[in-house]
């Protein structure tokens, strides 16, 4: 029977005291209340552990790099893409890794951000470039009428970012991402360039061009993301000229790259796909460039 003591109260109404054995079992019974609402939420709240990988992490500050670059492009550089909304292309642009395995992401995920951001290049202004990355964004800033990928929205905005998600948070991680050899080939970044770049070179048309770096082996690269995305995403029936510009390092040595092997490689993939090629060495207007910070170069004499 249950330990209770019956006295009478003032006012003679029945009263209930619980025995001093009764209280003790009480209290002992609402700390392990207590004790397990506490553990509840500690499991609830605690930082899952993410996974350790040998990359950097996410560029810190990300999110407001992001804006403030999207800002920029569309309201200053492009204000014909003012419409745009750059909180929107963020949250889409997160959408395609935040809360998964960086090394599952696919061509899919960033679908939706490639639906979102639609951007009209005009013809024979298409400009890409393999190992000459530099000196392409040189060219196109100073030109002011030909884009690389990175003179288009999505290109500026992402240019030098690194950007990774983590199964067990809905936010980037900040603490370490895969490194492009680490057996993660599809991974956020990885995946988030083939598919622009394709893109990029689908929406091409009229006469291309590509910078390639002519002091180096093989100027064409058939593993780079020019030789092995943008070349086999021109349309043939919108581009039908592709033109090869290979520079050379000015202090470097000088050599006839368009007459090399690894040139003749690209010709005869672009020529297979029915479009014509041609090359030129050293492209003059790039070559001036190269000239701002050598003017006593021989190449660079108004007479050579």
């Amino acid at each position: 029977m249950a330990n209770y003591e019956f006295s009478q109260v003032s006012g003679d109404r029945p009263g209930c005291r619980l025995s001093k054995k009764a209280q003790i079992g009480l209290g002992v019974g609402l700390l392990v209340l207590i004790a397990s609402a506490v553990v509840i939420v500690v499991i609830v709240l605690r930082p899952h552990s993410l996974l350790v990988w040998t990359g950097e992490p996410t560029t810190k500050h990300f999110s407001d790099i992001f804006l403030g670059r999207c800002l920029i492009y569309t309201q200053i550089l492009r204000p014909e893409m003012r419409d745009h909304n750059c909180r929107e292309i963020l949250s889409t642009f997160k959408g395609a890794f935040v809360s998964k395995n960086p090394c599952n992401i696919t061509r899919e995920d960033y679908a939706p951000l490639v639906k979102l951001v639609t951007q009209s290049i005009p013809c024979n202004k298409t400009l890409f470039w393999s190992k000459s990355k530099h000196l392409a964004h040189q060219y196109t800033w100073i030109q002011g009428k030909m884009f690389t990928l990175e003179d288009t929205l999505l290109g500026y905005i992402a240019d030098d970012l690194r950007w990774c998600g983590d199964p067990s948070t809905s936010d980037m991680n900040y603490v370490s991402c895969p490194h492009w050899n680490e057996s993660c080939p599809n991974n956020p970044i990885t995946m988030f360039w083939k598919v622009i770049s394709q893109k990029f070179a689908e929406d091409a048309c009229g006469v291309v061009q590509v910078m390639l770096n002519g002091s180096l082996r093989e100027p064409f690269y058939k593993n780079s993301t020019f030789g092995s995305v943008e070349v086999f995403s021109l349309d043939p029936n919108k581009v039908h000229k592709l033109q090869a510009w290979v520079m050379h390092d000015i202090k470097g040595a000088s050599s006839n790259a368009c007459s090399s092997s690894s040139i003749n490689e690209l010709k005869m993939i672009v020529q297979k796909r029915n479009m014509i090629f041609a090359c030129v060495d050293n492209y003059r207007p790039a070559r001036f460039l190269q000239c701002v910070k050598n003017p006593e170069h021989p190449s660079c004499r108004l007479n050579t």
